[in-house]
């Protein structure tokens, strides 16, 4: 089976791990400041605040702007759950704002016109490993002096206009778990350049700590550990070789792709640079069989694929049962076509003819 994701350690890894062991100190550290500061420069930010997971970063960026009751968050509907819940644990409610057809992320031309006087950040998802057209959003942004938080979870090493992921609103996250660009197992990110915006998510970090015992605030336990900091120093060294190999997998894909019809691979716009995270291929009407039987066939081949998310958020039980509504008709329409193949670094050229053979005996069957 050719896994349709699987993180890459090696000796360095397992090499750093071993000596975080060996000092006897396992929490929030040297390795977390040393991380938080390689990956600040990575993104081009002056602050980087580590935590223990992408859902973390998202909740401590959105209270670190004073979101609170009664305001409203502009995201998309084609996302990871944690993107709305964020917004809800801190008391608002996501406004869906529906998605571009080609590149599946927030279509930045609908959010002028949601902008409401409760509308208190706009989170724009960099899905799949590319980022959101941000111009128009931070153009609306700064004509209503709204924050605009990227939810960068899955863009490592992706580019817009020359400019890292993370470094296009007023304050990034990213997540650090296993199957990303870059992994501490389970990790996350928060990157800013304002000094009072990172203040406040260290505190909110570790029980509003502003010195030992001393509680300014009330906070939360979403401190990184040692152990994944430790990783993350590693992992972050690799991170460009990797994207370069996930970029050149793509390639070889679309490559191959190109001549199946009904089948359209995904798509990089003008003056970004994807990391394809995810490789996201688009069934249409036109294609002999349905998505979910793609899936089936190729996953019987030994070929590691799955369905993108399931449905719009909006349409998740947990959502309908807090009457947070939506009605996205772009989205509605391409989530239930999307479905993913291995692009991942440990896939070679030998899995990549295997992948597209797979796929061009289900295109035509005998």
């Amino acid at each position: 089976m050719i896994p349709i994701a699987r993180p890459s350690l090696g000796e360095e890894e397992f090499t750093a791990i071993k000596e975080v062991l060996a000092s006897g100190m396992l929490a929030q550290g040297a390795h977390v400041k040393a991380f938080e500061d390689a990956f600040a420069r990575e993104t081009g930010r002056k602050h980087g605040v580590a935590v223990a997971n992408g859902t973390a970063a998202l909740h401590i960026a959105l209270l670190a702007h004073n979101l609170s009751a009664g305001g409203e968050v502009l995201i998309p509907p084609l996302t990871f759950f944690a993107t709305a819940s964020t917004a809800l644990l801190c008391g608002a409610r996501p406004v869906f704002v529906d998605i571009d057809h080609k590149s599946y992320n927030l279509d930045s031309t609908r959010v002028p016109a949601a902008i409401t006087r409760k509308t208190s950040a706009i989170m724009p998802v960099h899905l799949y490993g590319q980022t959101t057209e941000m111009e128009p959003i931070l153009v609306a942004a700064k004509k209503h002096g709204i924050p605009v938080i990227e939810d960068a979870a899955q863009a490592h090493g992706a580019e817009y206009h020359g400019k890292k992921a993370g470094n296009l609103g007023d304050t990034a996250c990213f997540s650090f778990y296993a199957t990303k660009n870059m992994t501490t197992g389970e990790g996350g990110m928060i990157v800013t350049d304002n000094d009072e915006i990172a203040n406040k998510a260290r505190l909110l970090r570790d029980h509003g700590q502003a010195s030992k015992y001393q509680h300014v605030l009330v906070g939360f336990n979403y401190r990184m550990t040692e152990i994944a900091a430790a990783i993350g120093l590693v992992q972050l060294q690799k991170l460009d070789g990797w994207v370069k190999q996930r970029r050149a997998n793509a390639a070889a894909l679309t490559k191959g792709l190109e001549g199946i019809e009904g089948l359209v691979p995904p798509s990089e716009g003008n003056w970004m640079v994807h990391s394809y995270y995810q490789y996201i291929v688009r069934r249409e009407d036109s294609f002999p069989i349905s998505r979910d039987e793609i899936v089936r066939l190729l996953t019987e081949d030994g070929i590691g694929s799955r369905p993108s998310y399931p449905m719009p958020l909006y349409q998740q039980k947990a959502l309908r049962d807090l009457r947070i509504r939506g009605r996205c008709p772009v989205a509605e329409d391409v989530v239930p076509r999307l479905f993913e193949l291995p692009v991942h670094p440990g896939v070679g050229p030998a899995e990549i003819e295997r992948i597209l053979a797979a796929v061009e005996r289900i295109a035509r069957p005998a």
